[in-house]
């Protein structure tokens, strides 16, 4: 029986990163990968644009070839087995050979598992038909790649996060008709419901159809197509894309009595060590830590898996190594506008207990007169007392991924929006505004803190100005040709240097609610503190203005 220092179980991101770092610090080891895919070593989250045409080639996904691996890596790799079980005392393996079915027992002195995730195929009628698919990896992709050359028509993708987000905008570019269903009452659960609905807007513009609130309960075969069941209709459909998550591949851990955690993943503690000190898990099998929280949480993404993957990697080649957990960081590209996410929304603070406070900000991605500059807002959630920043999301047509990135790493410092107001970003038309929009975010949210400005998200306001009871006034601040180019219905025109001229007009509202608006913010918060000057004594700004409103505007 031949024995290696370490097996590594599983490849793609977190499999093939531990094994090339443990070679880079043990060269005298013997390494060993087994994996039961075809494909070792491949770009997972390419796969809607290889889809969608942006990547032209297979090949471009595939990251390290087998050959490339054991040859410049120095690594034995063992393709098409499966482990079928683990001695943890005798630190032994027995392996299947997929294709010929022979098995036999390796040994090992460390081992580490990267068995990944599973895509969710809920138990629902007619989930095994042929043109029902998942995507989780490049097989599944070429599967779904040969429906979308053989046929044209509807597709409907069950599942509205991130990947079925992608895949909807990719499958239209391939002149399909696209359809998604979303169990839950909005799309992208990471965000709040307030920049979900602006994204949903904007996807449905682009002639997506979208059911929120609507569960598939059936499919069935219909001619060449297949009828979907959802909601209270049926969708005829040429293919079904199930996209409602993953699930860890922790069986193997678990018949072998090894603790599993937080969503059913191998659970592991910050070396990425599992309950046996010789069995070590990265990726999307285990678990890691929330940094926010300090508590266990489970984070299938492949930057998690890569960065988790070379820590273990450190730690069981003897290093003091220890990976410090996740901010749940993420983006999206959603046709021409993007959205990103760390930390905790406003309705995760909130469950987690905070005693948080949010403002949404719009801004400019970088001088408003060079030219490419566009539009982001980023809504911002702080503790209220310290300010402590607790997440961030920035969402719309300008660059997206520059802010969250200084929020990640503000929050990985445990900073404040004080911390943050009036840091020295770097400034020059073509890349940023004098003061950048993380600045401008922070100062708002203090602004906000200490009562020196009060804002309404518009979810809040869209109810408020639609109850039965409703009395108070909807008061645009803009000059009259912007204000005829929308605005939230009902809303009076003032612009500000007419304010006090034409206060009689207003008078009334003293005692009442008076909603300011504009466009982005600025001059609702002039309009603001002229109002609260004057003694009105209700006054409330629509956080993001009418950019961010997600309803329809009035001309």
């Amino acid at each position: 029986m031949k024995r290696y220092d370490l097996i590594v179980v599983g490849g793609v991101a977190a499999g093939t990163k531990a094994a090339a770092k443990a070679r880079r610090e043990k060269r005298d080891w013997k390494i060993l990968i087994v994996t039961e895919d075809a494909d070792i070593s491949y770009a997972g989250c390419g796969l809607p644009y290889y889809l969608g045409g942006i990547i032209q080639t297979r090949n471009q996904l595939v990251v390290k070839t087998p050959d490339k691996l054991s040859r410049v890596n120095e690594l034995e790799i063992m393709m098409g087995h499966r482990v079928i079980s683990l001695d943890r005392k005798a630190h032994e393996i027995a392996v299947r050979n997929i294709d010929s079915a022979e098995e036999f027992r390796l040994g090992y002195g460390k081992l580490f598992l990267a068995t990944g995730a599973s895509s969710i195929m809920p138990p629902i009628p007619g989930i095994d038909l042929e043109g029902v698919l998942a995507l989780r990896t490049v097989t599944d992709a070429d599967k779904i790649m040969k429906l979308i050359r053989d046929r044209k028509g509807k597709a409907v993708i069950v599942g509205a996060g991130l990947i079925g987000i992608e895949m909807a905008e990719n499958l239209l570019a391939r002149g399909w008709e696209v359809a998604m269903v979303e169990m839950l009452p909005e799309i992208l659960p990471p965000f709040d419901e307030d920049v979900a609905l602006w994204l949903r807007r904007h996807i449905e513009k682009k002639g997506v159809r979208i059911l929120t609130g609507a569960q598939v309960r059936a499919i069935s075969k219909a001619g060449e197509g297949l009828d979907v069941e959802a909601g209270n209709e049926i969708i005829r459909a040429g293919m079904v894309i199930m996209s409602v998550g993953v699930r860890p591949n922790s069986e193997l851990a678990k018949a072998t009595g090894l603790e599993l955690g937080a969503r059913g993943a191998i659970r592991v503690d910050k070396t990425g060590r599992t309950s046996d000190p010789d069995i070590y898990a990265s990726g999307d099998c285990a678990t890691t830590y929330g940094i926010i929280s300090g508590s266990e949480v489970w984070a299938p993404m492949g930057s998690t898996a890569n960065k988790q993957a070379r820590m273990a990697a450190l730690a069981l080649t003897g290093q003091d190594a220890e990976f410090p957990g996740v901010l749940g960081a993420m983006a999206v590209k959603i046709f021409d506008v993007s959205a990103a996410k760390t930390g905790l929304n406003a309705a995760e603070a909130e469950k987690a207990g905070h005693d948080w406070v949010s403002v949404l900000v719009p801004a400019d991605d970088r001088a408003h007169y060079y030219p490419g500059s566009a539009k982001i807002a980023i809504k911002l959630v702080a503790e209220r007392k310290t300010g402590r920043i607790l997440g961030a999301q920035v969402y719309g047509s300008g660059t997206v991924d520059k802010p969250i990135d200084a929020f990640s790493v503000a929050l990985a410092m445990k900073a404040t929006v004080h911390d943050l107001a009036n840091v020295d970003f770097t400034y020059a038309p073509p890349f940023s505004t004098p003061i950048n929009p993380v600045n401008l975010a922070c100062q708002v949210m203090i602004n906000k803190m200490q009562g020196k400005m009060e804002g309404v998200c518009c979810i809040e306001a869209y109810g408020e100005v639609n109850a039965p009871d409703w009395d108070g006034l909807i008061l645009d601040t803009r000059e009259a040709a912007e204000f005829r180019l929308g605005t939230v219905p009902g809303a009076l025109n003032i612009p500000l240097a007419e304010l006090k001229a034409r206060l009689p007009e207003i008078e009334r509202f003293k005692d009442k609610r008076v909603l300011v608006v504009c466009n982005f913010g600025k001059s609702a918060y002039d309009g603001y503190l002229r109002l609260k000057h004057l003694g009105f004594k209700n006054v409330k700004i629509l956080e993001g203005g009418t950019w961010a409103w997600p309803y329809e505007l009035e001309k």
